[in-house]
């Protein structure tokens, strides 16, 4: 791609300039808008998630000129770890070695333990916590040799407390908040830190959808779902933005955020302070 002179002088100034970031989980939502955040300071982004073929390119032609970087697509299932070690290769290949890794992508499931199938709970992990592992295990011998690097987990206010009937989803997140205290102590001397966002509910177009559903399926309005059953544990009653949980993340890939390691990060509206 050939960037105008003003695109160019502009990412000169920027402080992520030339850092290949990937970022898991990012066709859509908070994984879109971290992508974003980090494409504005001047990162190269690998985006990586599921949809329709012809909105992610539209999404991918759209980062890359709004922002004047080089975008690409690799859609690696994350549930299988040869496919995450084939995202990162793709990833050297075309872009050069990884600076950032964000570990977003996530799926859910809601049953009692007694009625969660043993499917549900395999993918759950695999995809929550398991790609986190893989990814992680595949970009830190190079961040290691080149003595930087950035790695921020997006697990969730259910990494540090719990609700009934998501056992896999509060599983998986407490993982990942223990891998990345793990990661952050293995390389704190090394020039590469690891830290875990923790996000309440974000308003994205998936919780949007599941308003709307769980309205109809209970008969509330929309406010009365809103209000009764998602923001019943948020004290601030709002719903976080994805371009907060970008901004923060972009924050931690930077300069700034070299002492912030092993960290997780409430994001959560005082969720987490009761």
């Amino acid at each position: 791609m050939t960037l105008t002179a003003a695109q160019t002088a502009s990412a000169l100034a920027r402080p992520l300039d030339g850092r290949v970031a990937i970022v898991t989980g990012s066709t859509s939502g908070i994984g879109l808008g971290i992508a974003e955040s980090l494409a504005e300071l001047g990162a190269r982004i690998v985006l990586n998630g599921f949809g329709d073929p012809q909105e992610i390119e539209r999404t991918r032609e759209t980062l890359s000129t709004l922002h004047g970087v080089e975008v690409i697509y690799s859609p690696a299932d994350l549930s299988m770890p040869a496919k995450i070690c084939e995202m990162v290769a793709f990833a050297r290949d075309v872009l050069g070695p990884i600076d950032i890794l964000v570990n977003n992508a996530g799926i859910q499931h809601v049953a009692p333990v007694t009625e969660f199938p043993n499917a549900k709970w395999e993918a759950i992990l695999a995809v929550n916590l398991s790609s986190a592992f893989y990814a992680t295990k595949a970009v830190l011998p190079e961040m290691l040799e080149r003595g930087f690097g950035r790695i921020v987990n997006i697990a969730s206010a259910h990494g540090l407390v719990a609700s009934p009937f998501k056992s896999a989803y509060v599983a998986a997140k407490h993982g990942v908040v223990g891998l990345t205290k793990t990661v952050a102590l293995e390389t704190a001397r090394m020039g590469v830190t690891c830290n875990a966002i923790c996000p309440g509910y974000v308003w994205t177009p998936l919780v949007e959808k599941q308003i709307a559903d769980q309205a109809r399926a209970h008969m509330m309005t929309a406010e009365q779902v809103i209000t009764d059953v998602l923001l019943t544990a948020q004290p601030n009653r709002k719903f976080a933005s994805v371009e907060e949980i970008g901004a923060l993340t972009a924050f931690l890939c930077g300069e700034h955020g070299a002492s912030i390691t092993g960290a997780a990060l409430s994001v959560d509206g005082g969720w987490t302070a009761h």
